[in-house]
């Protein structure tokens, strides 16, 4: 025989578990989306941008130089 439910405790603590976990997801999301991680982050990946675009600028502006002085 199985055991005696009891669904309106059990609304209650699904209830309950649910206002705890909406009530503080507003302070878990500041702090995780606010972290100077992602700000270092976003600027370590700039820079590697823009490292990379005037390898490639000098790159080709080398280039440029060699073909008209050749040509």
């Amino acid at each position: 025989m199985p055991h005696r439910t009891r669904p309106l405790t059990g609304l209650l603590l699904f209830t309950g578990i649910n206002a705890v976990l909406v009530q503080t997801i507003t302070p878990v999301y500041d702090f995780v989306c606010f972290l100077p991680y992602w700000e270092r982050r976003r600027e370590r990946i700039r820079k590697e941008r823009e490292a990379v675009a005037a390898s490639l600028n000098s790159t080709t502006s080398a280039q440029d130089a060699t073909r008209a002085s050749v040509g």
